[in-house]
């Protein structure tokens, strides 16, 4: 899972992808502090893994992963090549989602690239450069198609497709709100690469004194509000607790979070909103050499996610042995599972659920 972390400048951006990857992107009071885009590999947190471990007296630990990029705060006008902004296009097309930074603090100490804090107004310029950009795409694309779409079919239901999210895009609405409309037009405008067309998840970076009091204050409702219109989730965050905490042991950050009467990280809560943006689940393996968590797409059959581990697992498949997290920690072990009928064998057709124990059999 790659996450694009994008956000006009001094909104918290670097900062959270600071606490989030601990890569130590510099994060200073003006604009245009990230040259390069940061990118850092997080694991991802999963307490099952250590249960296993135990359980198995595993000799090692492999996580899920997931890639942050921090992509230079975008400016009104990057689309054109404005700042900084043109450059980093690119890496924003290469990522699963977009993680979209919004401010909805107060600091007189942290200047504002536009003077004031306005998160609807900081949305409209992220996005309406996005889009921008993407009808530029589209601009090459629909001049390319023209030529070929009189004489062949297939070129002009492109060309009608191509024409439709231009118009959209035209409108001042992401491609993404046309997708779910048909099949065959979601698989053709996914094959475009659009930044519009990726899902979205709005993180409203708000003060300690809110993230503390769970207060939701007039910002994070106008974000909340917005994204509802345009289907996408929305999760607030501190970036600057998230900061601190990346900086403790696990034991000082479990007293800290309590001493702030929070349940969770806002790593976690980004985590967890991201897998459920993209539709994502991990299936466990487990053994004396190691416990690994493995992230496939919700719906994805036994020998598709043997496939993740090596290809001939998938081609050679022949069934799955499954015993489900929950069960095999209330038995204390697997040979308890067994005996208690609790580990089954699965065939092709077998949806592999989130948190099955999979032995996978197969021959080549």
């Amino acid at each position: 899972m790659k996450l694009g972390i994008v956000g006009l400048p001094n909104v918290g951006k670097s900062t959270l992808f600071n606490a989030l990857t601990k890569a130590g992107a510099e994060s200073a009071n003006y604009p245009f502090c990230t040259i390069e885009p940061n990118v850092g590999v997080v694991a991802v947190p999963d307490p099952r893994l250590e249960k296993l471990r135990q359980m198995y007296n595993s000799k090692r630990v492999v996580p899920a992963i997931v890639e942050f990029v921090d992509i230079a705060g975008l400016i009104k006008g990057a689309s054109k090549g404005e700042g900084l902004g043109n450059q980093f296009l690119s890496h924003i097309r290469e990522v699963d989602a977009i993680v979209q930074v919004v401010r909805c603090f107060e600091n007189e100490n942290i200047v504002h690239v536009d003077k004031t804090v306005d998160p609807l107004r900081d949305i409209e310029t992220i996005n309406l450069e996005l889009i921008f950009a993407d009808m530029e795409v589209l601009e090459r694309r629909i001049a390319k198609t023209v030529k070929g779409a009189k004489a062949d079919k297939a070129l002009a239901k492109e060309l009608e497709i191509l024409q439709k999210v231009y118009k959209t895009l035209e409108n001042g609405h992401s491609a993404r709100q046309l997708l779910g409309e048909e099949e065959e037009q979601d698989i053709f405008i996914a094959s475009l690469g659009l930044i519009t067309a990726k899902p979205v998840l709005y993180a409203a970076n708000i003060s300690e004194d809110d993230l503390v009091g769970k207060v939701e204050n007039a910002y994070v409702q106008a974000v909340r509000d917005f994204a509802n219109q345009e289907g996408s989730d929305t999760f607030t965050v501190c970036a600057q607790i998230e900061q601190e905490l990346s900086e403790l042991s696990e034991e000082e950050r479990a007293i800290f979070l309590q001493d702030l009467d929070l349940s969770c990280t806002g790593f976690d809560t980004l985590i967890s909103a991201s897998y459920k943006l993209l539709g994502l689940i991990s299936y466990l393996t487990a053994g004396e050499q190691e416990v690994r968590a493995w992230t496939i797409t919700k719906g994805t059959k036994a020998p598709g996610a043997a496939g993740k581990i090596h290809s001939d697992f998938e081609r050679g498949f022949i069934r799955a042995e499954i015993v489900n997290f929950d069960d095999l920690m209330s038995c204390g072990s697997y040979t308890a599972a067994k005996e208690k009928g609790l580990v089954r064998l699965e065939g092709k057709e077998y949806v592999v659920q989130d948190g099955d124990i999979i032995l996978f059999r197969f021959n080549v």
